[in-house]
């Protein structure tokens, strides 16, 4: 037995050492060369599975292109609108943006006009100024009102030479009234409560139209000041304390719900 593995060995010794040095040399190299590469693709493999095992990284995983998947998808995400709170909140605005242009486009030609109108007026019942050169928000001078009252003879005594009222148009007017308030003199009765606010039916949903004008409401409201006996405010102290918008806009909003509950008391026939 030892003499027949001896044989092969010399065999094999033999067949060896006739094969080419060359050749043999460059079969070591590939052999040693495909096991290095082996070893090197075994290796980077198993580091690969380890860092993308890690739960950092493991939800970034790269598609073909080398690229980042999760940022791929986060993308094509926010463009179809899913996922972030921007794409959610442009969704929720968007259908919202053409009846708002729409409501725009009508308070501003409607107040353009209105405007207009009441530049035409010959008799200097009432002035415009627009605070700050909004559109939307106006500085409304009365000049006049019943010279028979008290409250004519009131202005003619301490020099008044208008009553100034501010009077803002909300989104979708001329479909909802505006919000008026008295801001100097301060006036006393009259319809005109705490901050300037002014107890009129029109002025509130229920008794607001839109065929109403500003020009026809500041009439009205010119009547109403003469009809409650309003008169300019002389007490010490307290003619000089300004009306307030916050203190006009709750009480208008208590005197509404009140006369919601027990309705508005049309004044008698004989009282005009």
């Amino acid at each position: 037995m030892a003499t027949l593995l001896r044989k092969i060995g010399l065999i094999r010794l033999h067949d060896r050492d006739t094969e080419d040095p060359k050749h043999h040399q460059g079969s070591l190299k590939g052999t040693k060369g495909n096991q290095k590469n082996n070893a090197n693709k075994h290796c980077q493999t198993a580091n690969e599975a380890n860092i993308l095992s890690t739960p950092e990284i493991k939800a970034r995983k790269l598609d073909q292109h080398g690229k980042d998947k999760q940022g791929k998808d986060a993308k094509e995400k926010q463009q179809t609108g899913g996922g972030g709170s921007k794409a959610t909140s442009a969704s929720s605005i968007a259908p919202l943006a053409p009846h708002r242009q729409h409501c725009t486009q009508v308070r501003t030609r409607r107040l353009m006009k209105e405007l207009q109108e009441i530049r035409r007026l010959g008799d200097n019942f009432i002035t415009v100024e627009l605070v700050e050169d909004n559109l939307y928000d106006w500085n409304v001078k009365l000049h006049q009102v019943d010279k028979d009252s008290a409250l004519w003879q009131d202005m003619k005594e301490t020099c008044t030479e208008f009553i100034l009222l501010n009077v803002t148009f909300p989104d979708n007017f001329p479909f909802s009234p505006p919000f008026m308030r008295v801001l100097t003199p301060r006036l006393e009765n009259g319809y005109v409560l705490d901050g300037g606010a002014i107890c009129m039916e029109l002025l509130t949903p229920r008794g607001w139209s839109s065929a109403y004008t500003v020009e026809a409401v500041m009439r009205q409201f010119a009547a109403s000041l003469v009809k409650g006996q309003g008169r300019i405010c002389r007490k010490a102290g307290k003619s000089k304390k300004a009306f307030s918008r916050k203190e006009a806009e709750a009480t208008f909003k208590s005197l509404v719900k009140t006369h919601e509950k027990y309705g508005w008391v049309s004044p008698p026939v004989s009282d005009g």
